[in-house]
């Protein structure tokens, strides 16, 4: 249930500050704080492993939270320590060979293009990337025509790191799968702040982490395989969780998505990202859509109303995140003003996603990302200091 007074109460910081950073590393609600600082007092009185072991129907519950927010099975779920590790993990495991082609959209994420380049370079396969259509989404039609059977793999952001769209990933997966070639949703953005519902979205893979929108502990992360498919893959790195010792020169893999993990973690951030999920499935992922959407519109009207402020998103679909700039100022100079005045937005580079920024002639836009614990009223506080200084 949707009770704002109740999430500021668990929210301090949103009440003291206005807050607008959640596309970088959100606010953690009180309940996830307790639950990961408790962990590690537990820790400290008896030890990692014995702590871990009173909690392991605690973890296992973890996996389970994460599939009923997308529409999964618990086997299907990999945990990690960030979205990057996810989407790299899957990744390096499929078979690319000379000739295959690699497609990227053309707001891939710097860290998943440097991934697909160095593979290219070590296995003859090529890297393309699919244009976006006027609305600054994938464009459909485009991929249609690149797609064919060499193709192996196409990776699609679903929301953009530097900028407010959501690309049409059900659309993506019909058309890869005519040629059999897999989807991986990099779901970075995404998750916890949009419905996403993997057998609805058809994708394959999808990677995604906690710190963002779903507000839970810096060093989690999780990756969704879809049925059948793990087994068929395997990671370029094991160890013996992923795998078991079987014989003096054999080895069995896991059967299912846990061949993606590693034994050593942090216990406490991932109970902690378990209490995130649940408190997002407590408010409802639609209330939490919804509200999101909201805020992020109210703000990009607010900011059209100041002389020399631009709006940069795109998209027929909008995520929460607002990109803009201001007229003669650096953005990373009006970042440090706001946040001297207490309010903390972020700056998203052009290395972050190179091939858009260079499209787009922009070196650098501020990003604001309301999450739903933020008002109107302090988003208004925003276009107000935007107006009496334009950032200043």
């Amino acid at each position: 249930m949707f009770d704002l007074d109740r999430i500021r109460r668990d929210t301090p910081a949103a009440v003291s500050s206005i807050f607008l950073d959640s596309a970088g590393s959100s606010l953690p609600p009180d309940p996830v704080v307790d639950a990961t600082v408790a962990h590690i007092r537990r820790e400290a009185v008896v030890g990692g492993y014995r702590a871990a072991n009173e909690r392991m129907a605690d973890l296992a519950a973890v996996k389970t939270s994460i599939a009923r927010l997308i529409g999964a099975t618990p086997s299907g779920i990999a945990l990690s320590d960030s979205a990057t590790r996810s989407w790299s993990d899957f990744f390096y495991s499929v078979p690319l060979t000379r000739g295959d082609r690699i497609l990227l959209c053309q707001v891939e994420y710097a860290s998943n293009a440097i991934a697909a380049l160095q593979r290219a370079t070590a296995t003859g396969a090529s890297v393309e990337f699919v244009p976006s259509d006027p609305s600054g989404q994938i464009d459909l039609a485009a991929l249609e025509n690149m797609l064919d059977e060499r193709v192996r793999i196409v990776s699609l952001v679903h929301a953009p790191t530097n900028g407010g769209l959501v690309n049409p990933a059900r659309e993506v997966s019909e058309l890869a799968h005519r040629v059999g070639a897999l989807v991986l949703l990099d779901a970075c953005q995404s998750i916890g702040q949009v419905r996403v519902d993997v057998g609805e979205l058809g994708v394959d893979a999808l990677s995604a982490t906690g710190r963002k929108w779903l507000r839970g502990p810096r060093g989690t992360g999780f990756l969704y395989v879809r049925p059948g498919l793990a087994e068929t893959l395997e990671p370029p790195a094991l160890d013996l969780h992923s795998a078991q010792w079987t014989g003096e020169r054999e080895y069995q893999l896991a059967p299912d998505a846990s061949r993606f993990e590693f034994w050593e973690c942090s216990v406490a951030a991932r109970l902690g990202l378990g209490v995130a999920v649940d408190y997002l499935l407590d408010i409802g992922i639609d209330a939490v859509q919804d509200a999101v959407s909201a805020r992020a519109e109210h703000l990009r009207a607010g900011l059209r109303t100041v002389a020399g402020v631009t709006v940069h998103d795109l998209g027929d679909r909008r995520s929460g995140i607002v990109s803009f700039t201001v007229d003669g100022r650096n953005p990373t100079d009006v970042r440090d003003e706001l946040a001297a005045k207490g309010i903390t937005v972020t700056v998203s580079h052009r290395r972050s996603t190179l091939v858009d920024m260079n499209l787009r002639g922009l070196d650098s836009v501020i990003r604001a990302s309301p999450h739903y614990f933020v008002t109107f009223d302090q988003l208004d506080e925003l276009v107000a200091s935007m107006h009496t200084g334009r950032g200043h």
